[in-house]
């Protein structure tokens, strides 16, 4: 019962940090804490799990947000105007979007590797289906936001 009013006053809290739409930034934060609390709630980590585990996260989610900053901003703002762009420019580009398609591949394979000897495999999976099913509940109360407007 403390599990189900855990995980509901999680959601409520999403749902209001969502109905927020002030200061992108602090909206960010509040995701990531959400989504922390969200994880740690399904992963009921142990003391010393929690204490291997989240530095191993934290630092693979700084890693993501790099290479997603790199992608987003740096190749998307040149893409943008992909009919001024010469051949050898759009081959230099394609080129980086390989490289960072690898880069990310290298970080997640990476990263399981790292956590699965951090928490067992069963929680590493659990971890995995949390991300998703977190991304699922924000891209609803996104939408349930937008259609009530």
């Amino acid at each position: 019962m403390i599990k189900k009013i855990n995980i509901l006053a999680t959601l409520l809290f999403l749902a209001a940090t969502l109905s927020l739409s002030s200061q992108e930034r602090q909206d960010w934060d509040k995701i990531k804490s959400l989504k922390i609390a969200f994880i740690t709630e399904r992963l009921n980590l142990t003391p010393k799990e929690a204490q291997s585990f989240w530095p191993i996260y934290n630092e693979h989610q700084s890693k993501r947000e790099n290479l997603f900053r790199e992608e987003r901003f740096e190749i998307g703002s040149e893409i943008k105007n992909l009919d001024a762009l010469s051949d050898t420019k759009a081959d230099e580009l394609l080129g980086r979007m390989q490289r960072l398609e690898e880069e990310k591949f290298k970080l997640e394979k990476s990263y399981i590797e790292k956590i699965s000897k951090t928490i067992s495999a069963k929680k590493t999976i659990m971890l995995m289906r949390s991300e998703e099913d977190f991304k699922r509940q924000l891209i609803k109360q996104y939408r349930q936001k937008k259609g009530g407007q």
